[in-house]
């Protein structure tokens, strides 16, 4: 890592070896939009996955420049994202006070480090900003239960509606012990929460560098492809650790915090898996994209942990490196 010489950084000083070649890169930012938007829906309607891109990408413009029209542009547009409908709900301001945060640990870490890649930036972004927040919630007695109840209040309201358009369509189908225990997994699917934020926030300071590096440069992709995607093998001890407190855990605060270690790392495993399977099969084909969609629509849990396994796996194994080594004995 170098540090910057002087003042802030550009697009393309700040991850030079992201932004080489000339590539498309819309189909990876469409599928973080898409991941973002998945993250928050799950957990709940209520919160606007927006605002962690429209944030960042605010905080970039301000102390990196517009540098050119289509920046200003996007600007404007991100400042009616950010600011949204003003609601008297809590949630409007967690949500906007944990993007606040995130944006600012983002460009601070830039800045600081301009030559680094963008994931241990952004990662690092998001375990600054899960410290800082949950230091201010642990200090105000209160404060997480009354986020954790408008988290749960939300996503029982959003399964409340839905359950009721099932009855309404076949009411027959429906039994009350079967929506009962919908509304049970719901509510411990809630405790989640913390897990998807992370991973919804990875996703949402990923669109923004993005869109600024494309607006302010008009070229290089801003992010390295997915079949390359990985990460310090060291951050498995947080899998296992967490694993460790979901099967030993004495109380339900540490349950909770080894399973959202869990899902965050499971997650990001995952996305490694799949960038190593990219990489082994040379690339995603029209039959390979049709045979992904199919496969997490109707068989997702398995696609899901299969990823996550080979992406475990690659830690120790470095399968790509090794496919590397290969290819080059055999030529």
């Amino acid at each position: 890592m170098v540090q910057s010489s002087a003042g802030g950084a550009g697009p393309d000083e700040a991850v030079p070896e992201e932004a080489l070649p000339e590539e498309a890169t819309w189909p990876r930012v469409v599928g973080l939009l898409f991941v973002t938007f998945i993250l928050f829906l799950i957990v709940s309607l209520s919160i606007s996955a927006g605002v962690l891109v429209a944030f960042p990408f605010l905080a970039l413009t301000m102390m990196l420049g517009l540098r050119r029209m289509p920046v200003a542009v996007a600007a404007v547009f991100a400042v009616f994202v950010a600011v949204g409908v003003p609601a008297r709900g809590g949630v409007w301001y967690f949500e906007r006070g944990w993007a606040i945060v995130l944006a600012g640990w983002f460009v601070v870490l830039t800045m600081r480090w301009p030559r680094s890649r963008f994931f241990p930036r952004a990662l690092a972004a998001v375990a600054a900003t899960t410290a800082l927040v949950g230091l201010l919630l642990t200090v105000r007695p209160g404060s997480w239960a009354l986020v954790d109840w408008l988290i749960t209040e939300g996503l029982m309201r959003s399964a409340s509606v839905i359950a009721q358009g099932l009855i309404l369509s076949d009411p027959e189908a429906y039994t009350t012990a079967g929506l009962n225990t919908a509304y049970e997994l719901t509510r411990q699917f809630a405790g989640f929460f913390p897990a998807l934020l992370g991973l919804s926030s990875l996703a949402g300071l990923a669109v923004a560098w993005w869109a600024y590096v494309r607006l302010s440069a008009g070229s290089g992709p801003g992010l390295g492809p997915l079949r390359d995607f990985r990460f310090n093998d060291h951050l498995v001890w947080l899998l296992l650790i967490g694993l460790t407190l979901v099967v030993f855990g004495t109380g339900e605060g540490w349950t909770s915090g080894g399973g959202n270690a869990v899902v965050f790392m499971g997650g990001l495993y995952a996305m490694r898996g799949a960038g190593v399977l990219l990489f082994l099969s040379g690339g995603l084909t029209g039959f390979g994209f049709l045979f992904l969609v199919v496969g997490m629509l109707f068989l997702w849990p398995v696609m899901i942990s299969g990823a996550l396994l080979v992406g475990v796996g690659d830690t120790w194994f470095d399968l790509r490196s090794k496919a590397r080594a290969i290819a080059g004995g055999k030529s």
